[in-house]
């Protein structure tokens, strides 16, 4: 039987392949090559000037290159990517056949996280002249990436008590085995146990004193800014919460920040930051029900900006025996301040507001309770009868809610634009975890790298299905797929030399 052959590994060549000829001319390498080329990359922040004692340094654009190579290809220790400078034909012709160690390549992304990111606007700032961010429909969400500190180097004041708990018992048991012991060899036994049991203990209450001293619910030892956060139902992991604003017309992102809170609080200020990078508030902004939060309300109206955010459900305690009683039913009145209730009965405000967590609220209620017919399929409580609470924001929340109910086929589109760069980066590229530790800084130079492969993956995919219309717009014929590289080069050069208008 017949088989195809290779080549003999010992036969010379007489014409041999240089690496230009080695790397097909529509091979994405290239676009990585024309983009980091484009970039001025002193004004984007990394280091361009070094001491001139010891070797030479690497210049930026070849570690940058590197970089978005390796998250393009899976690829993100610097251990791995060490490898392909040596084995892989692509990075060889990417990076002209140097070959940076590990420590250089791990430092680069821990020195520039700043820089990294402005990289990320910058292929922002390219998807926006070619047209594919519309910024007339956005949608924000979260996602969390485990973080490189496992639950049981996280703690908080309730799990340092019991550590300290369980030692002090076993230090009373210690103790008196020792007074009932009698030989000399399994008293120094107790004593190592004892002595061991005591350092553990002084462990934890340094780590109590530093929980203390920081003001947080928790601290991680590993990697300190990570938190334990729900990940979905009651899962729960030490990770970095990640939000992102992604536009709809082709669920490119052009916004990221890692965060090591959960969703409650962060509408206000990505709205802020999404208002500032697309230089408008005339966008719609669409979240789910986790960022339903009154404050939040008020941010977006301050900011002019229209949302529509999920409407959560009622919580168990704040549930009617009837559902038809529920606070939702109760009319409330304007004008008057007041409340009425189903049957017809008003709810009346004593002028007083209260604090709650992080809000105002005033409380309404009526005698008329005591001898309703209804009471019991109305409220549980044996003494007060029913209490209607209202937040300072509960206008916002209302205007919301009117506003969710106009527009359902809106607020259905959340979900496909929010999560396609997420079902890509995680489930695809499989990137569902913070790779760098210490500091979110470092977490956020991981996160800026994943975001950059996807962009221009994601712009560079679209361009090669919209060809006949780049060709009318920059007025030439057929267009190879290196041919719109070089396009791509020139819109983010220009952009650098302020030429083009954002």
């Amino acid at each position: 039987m017949k088989f195809i052959l290779g080549k003999d590994r010992k036969q010379t060549c007489l014409f041999p392949v240089s690496l230009e000829d080695s790397i097909e001319q529509e091979n994405s390498v290239r676009s990585i090559d024309q983009f980091v080329d484009s970039l001025d990359l002193s004004e984007l922040g990394f280091r361009s000037v070094f001491t001139e004692n010891g070797p030479p340094a690497y210049n930026p654009s070849v570690l940058l290159k590197l970089y978005i190579y390796g998250y393009m290809n899976r690829v993100r220790s610097s251990r791995q990517l060490e490898k392909e400078c040596k084995r892989n034909i692509e990075v060889i012709w990417l990076l002209e056949a140097l070959t940076p160690d590990h420590n250089t390549i791990s430092n680069f992304r821990k020195d520039n996280a700043k820089a990294i990111k402005k990289v990320f606007f910058a292929t922002v700032k390219i998807a926006r002249n070619f047209g594919l961010i519309g910024a007339t429909l956005v949608a924000g969400d979260s996602t969390k990436l485990r973080a490189q500190n496992s639950k049981k180097n996280n703690f908080n004041q309730k799990k340092i008590g019991r550590h300290l708990d369980y030692i002090d018992n076993k230090l009373q048991q210690y103790n008196k085995a020792l007074e009932q012991s009698d030989s000399d060899s399994e008293k120094q036994e107790i004593n190592k146990d004892i002595d061991k049991h005591k350092g553990r203990r002084e462990h934890y209450k340094q780590l109590e004193k530093e929980l203390i001293e920081s003001g947080e619910p928790q601290i991680s030892t590993s990697d300190p800014d990570s938190k334990h956060l729900i990940i979905r139902n009651n899962i729960t992991e030490v990770a970095y919460c990640v939000q992102t604003t992604v536009d709809a017309d082709y669920n490119i992102p052009f916004d990221y920040l890692v965060t090591n809170t959960n969703d409650s609080k962060a509408m206000g200020q990505m709205l802020r930051r999404a208002k500032s990078i697309l230089h408008t508030n005339t966008f719609t902004a669409l979240y789910d029900k986790g960022y339903h939060t009154g404050s939040e309300f008020c941010t977006a109206n301050q900011l002019n900006i229209k949302t529509l955010v999920a409407i959560p459900g009622i919580g168990r305690a704040s549930q009617a025996p009837d559902p038809n009683y529920n606070s939702e039913h109760f009319k409330y009145n304007k004008e008057n301040d007041t409340y009425m209730c189903p049957q017809g009965n008003i709810l009346k405000s004593n002028g007083s507001t209260y604090k709650g967590r992080n809000y105002r609220f005033k409380q309404y209620k009526t005698n008329q309770c005591k001898s309703c017919p209804v009471r019991d399929l109305c409220t549980t409580s044996k003494v007060n009868g029913k209490v209607i609470q209202r937040s300072e924001f509960q206008k916002y929340i209302e205007e919301n809610a009117q506003q969710v109910l106009k527009n359902p086929k809106a607020y259905k589109k959340r979900q496909a634009i929010v999560e396609h760069p997420y079902g890509t980066i995680k489930r695809q590229w499989g990137f569902s975890y913070i790779l760098t530790k210490k500091t979110m800084q470092r977490a956020s130079a991981d996160v800026g790298f994943m975001f950059i492969a996807y962009n221009l993956k994601r712009i560079w995919n679209i361009m090669k299905t919209k060809k006949q219309t780049l060709f009318r717009a920059i007025n030439i014929g057929m267009l190879s797929v290196l041919d719109f590289l070089g396009v791509l080069a020139l819109y983010s050069s220009l952009y650098q030399k302020k030429q083009i208008a954002m």
